[in-house]
């Protein structure tokens, strides 16, 4: 009571103190106290799970491992905390319910309604007014995202904020839809990619072989070998049969009818051989070039192979949920207004208009205490 008295008594002899702390003190407090009108906050709590996401009991190393980067469902959460403060967010909940009669009801007090009387009725201005009501931010000591709405009757609150909650919900599905249909995707370009390969390289052993006249230059070297092999082991039968008739019979009339089949034998050995090595036409010389176009279309065909089972991973992957929004707590119709908090404002109101009132009082006594007399 002596304190009140002291501040009539000096607002009573300084109108200055009138002016700047009587006077904004008691504005607020009619506003506050019998204008301003009550607004309601639902709140709503959710978090962002895998299905396949692990509880918390981990050692404290892989808990030290995690902290390096985000955890399972942590970035989507940070995209619907941006999502719900976007534009995007206003654009669709006032397709969904009549956002500027919520906040701008005539019932509603010309200072706290929308638009308020510095602003216009752009949406740009509604967006600004709309970051006001809705607040949303994460809870570090449970890791929830926390979802507050503002307005002026309790069930447009509840209802503003189960909007925000579907329409987030239809954003985390949006996300695991378009994360699906990228590595589908990505897996049927990849499988694309390999078939053009393996044709590729099947059209690349036709023109060789068209070009080289030559099937399998390999099977047709082992051909050649085995013809070879046969060739000389007749030829050693037929030396050893003329070894022996030019022991037992120097004159044998079938001697020289044995050296002239051995010499045949010997060039067709020779002929044979020549089919395999000798120079870039023969079989050897083709055979790298065949052996390099086969190493691509194996190559080519385990490609197709890995890329196809990638594909059906990737299509099995999307018959699963990756994320969903789990809603542990739900939008609440309030009983009690929250805002505003009148007494808590006027205080503040009061303080800060006392202490700029004695500062400026102190800067102006000073200079006159200082200023040369006359």
């Amino acid at each position: 009571m002596n304190f009140l008295r002291k501040l009539i008594d000096t607002a009573r002899r300084n109108p200055w103190f009138l002016a700047g702390v009587v006077l904004p003190v008691v504005l607020s407090a009619i506003y506050y106290f019998g204008v301003a009108s009550p607004q309601y906050v639902s709140e709503s709590r959710f978090a962002i799970k895998a299905p396949n996401q692990r509880g918390a009991q981990v050692s404290s190393f892989a808990n030290l491992i995690q902290t390096t980067g985000l955890s399972a469902g942590q970035e989507q959460s940070n995209q619907i905390i941006d999502y719900v403060r976007s534009r995007s967010a206003l654009t669709v909940l006032s397709k969904g319910m009549p956002i500027r009669q919520a906040f701008g009801n005539n019932k509603i007090d010309p200072i706290s309604r929308f638009p308020q009387p510095w602003d216009t009725d752009s949406f740009e201005d509604l967006f600004d007014y709309y970051r006001g009501k809705v607040q949303v931010s994460r809870d570090t000591d449970t890791g929830l995202v926390v979802l507050r709405a503002i307005a002026f009757d309790p069930k447009e609150a509840a209802n503003i904020n189960e909007k925000l909650l579907q329409q987030s919900e239809q954003l985390v599905n949006e996300l695991n839809e378009n994360a699906r249909t990228k590595a589908i995707e990505e897996a049927t370009g990849r499988v694309v990619e390999a078939e053009k390969r393996v044709a590729a390289a099947r059209t690349a052993i036709a023109a060789y072989r068209n070009k080289a006249s030559v099937v399998d230059p390999l099977q047709e070297a082992t051909g050649v070998a085995e013809i070879a092999n046969r060739l000389i082991t007749e030829r050693a039968a037929l030396e050893a049969q003329l070894t022996t008739l030019r022991s037992v019979t120097p004159d044998h009339p079938a001697i020289p009818a044995l050296r002239e089949q051995i010499a045949s034998l010997t060039r067709e050995i020779e002929r044979q051989t020549a089919r395999v090595v000798g120079g870039a036409n023969t079989i050897s010389g083709k055979l790298p070039s065949y052996d390099a176009l086969l190493l691509e279309q194996e190559l080519a065909s385990e490609l197709l192979v890995l890329s196809q089972t990638t594909l059906e991973g990737a299509r099995t992957e999307a018959l699963k949920q990756q994320f969903y929004l789990e809603r542990v707590v739900n939008p609440n119709v309030p009983d009690q207004p929250e805002y505003p908090r009148a007494l808590k404002i006027v205080l503040t109101i009061l303080g800060f208009a006392l202490c700029l009132y004695f500062i400026i009082w102190m800067f102006v006594v000073g200079i006159l205490e200082h200023a040369p007399e006359d």
